[in-house]
């Protein structure tokens, strides 16, 4: 009984872990654009959203019943398999953090969940039903929802305030998207909180603590509320510059828009108890939101790398847990094992983001031109020298110093590279 009393012990940290990675990886939904439109500097955005979400966290249980009682058979799961479920999401959210891509802690979670479930139970631990019509199909249907109405939101903003006075009209948008950009944190704490509340409540039935079909207990709820707005106010500043900067370049219009349609589809999900993705409902709605706008643009070599993220997040994830949970079955010391893994694993995805330090003091800084790839640099290379340049050697030709530059050659534009 100790033995065991200890591992659900593990598991419940573990999963306010995973909550507070949840809280800085996802902080980009809801203020990533109300940060790069300089509605709200970044440390009062951060901190209005961590407020927020422990708010949101205690407006419904539905999505945490969804986990706790539907995906997963709750009779053949133990504590091990919960928590290597677990390992198998925090790295992967770690992982996407220190690239900067927004990826979805939600379907971190559903992959490790599954993954480790079916090592250790079978495909038959796993409703199929559940799996399909509340994570996959609203994952592939919320960005497309949230970005057609983040579409035409945009462009009948622009369109009904044609005549109205440019100042005033965008003071009026910044207020409505610091607004919008609320409704967003909230619908986070009423999605993505709700998610380690049904993780918690699963372990707690799963080592006898509660019976089955039982709701999160309070403390259950506080404990990860708090989590996650820990996490929210440290901000997660490297997807923060993703979601700002590197899709689209967006006006006050087009984040009010982007904002309250990506709020609008979360809350609905909320309400229906799909677990939903807020990082595929916000990043649709920005992309959505940067097509509406006349001459508008959408950065599809970084949302190229979002969708190729977002495809591998649940086989992913659910191949480490399972793994993980191959570990833990080979005893306690198995479980120890892939503890001070997990440490270890995150003690040095932490020290290789100190080398580029993303904070809130550069968030908003503009990147360098992107790198010239293979084919772009073997062109330069052959090339004939610019003007007023010394065609000494091939290389200095084709890559001139800063110095050598015309003071009025026109700049490329700048585009963040993830």
């Amino acid at each position: 009984m100790e033995s065991f009393s200890l591992i659900l012990a593990i598991v419940v940290v573990t999963a306010l872990a995973f909550d507070f990675t949840n809280g800085f990886h996802d902080t980009a939904n809801a203020m990533a654009t109300t940060i790069s439109t300089g509605a709200l500097k970044p440390k009062v955005a951060v901190a209005m959203s961590a407020v927020l979400n422990l708010v949101g966290a205690f407006l419904s249980v539905e999505v945490a019943n969804t986990i706790s009682k539907g995906l997963v058979d709750e009779t053949g799961i133990r504590p091990e398999v919960i928590f290597a479920a677990l390992v198998g999401a925090i790295l992967w959210n770690l992982l996407t953090w220190l690239v900067g891509l927004p990826s979805s802690s939600s379907h971190a979670l559903m992959g490790g969940l599954i993954g480790a479930a079916i090592a250790s139970a079978g495909v038959g631990a796993v409703h199929g039903d559940v799996l399909v019509t509340k994570v996959l199909l609203p994952a592939i249907a919320a960005p497309v929802v949230a970005g057609v109405a983040a579409l035409v939101a945009t462009r009948l903003s622009y369109r009904m305030g044609r005549g109205a006075d440019g100042k005033a009209a965008e003071k009026g948008y910044r207020v409505g998207q610091i607004a919008s950009a609320g409704l967003v944190s909230l619908a986070h704490g009423t999605n993505d909180a709700q998610k380690t509340m049904g993780i918690i409540t699963l372990a707690l039935v799963a080592g006898g603590a509660l019976a089955p079909d039982s709701d999160p207990p309070v403390w259950v709820v506080l404990s990860a509320g708090l989590a996650i707005a820990l996490g929210t106010y440290l901000g997660g500043w490297r997807i923060i510059r993703t979601m700002g900067k590197g899709l689209t370049d967006l006006e006050p219009q087009q984040g009010f828009a982007a904002q309250t349609s990506a709020a609008t589809v979360i809350l609905a999900s909320s309400h229906l108890g799909f677990s939903l993705s807020t990082t595929h409902s916000v990043s649709g709605a920005v992309m959505g939101a940067g097509l509406g706008r006349k001459g508008g643009v959408v950065r599809w070599s970084t949302a190229t790398r979002m969708f190729v993220a977002w495809g591998l997040t649940l086989p992913a994830a659910a191949l480490v847990a399972a793994f993980a949970e191959w570990v833990c079955g080979l005893g306690d010391w198995g479980t120890a094992l892939v503890a001070v893994a997990l440490v270890a694993a995150s003690f040095a995805i932490w020290r290789i983001s100190r080398r580029e330090v993303v904070d809130h003091t550069n968030v908003t800084a503009p990147d360098g031109p992107e790198p010239a790839g293979v084919v772009t640099a073997a062109v330069a290379a052959v090339a004939p020298p610019p003007a007023g340049v010394a065609a000494t050697d091939g290389l200095t030709a084709a890559f001139p110093a800063q110095k050598d530059i015309a003071p009025d050659a026109p700049a490329r534009p700048a585009a963040t590279s993830v």
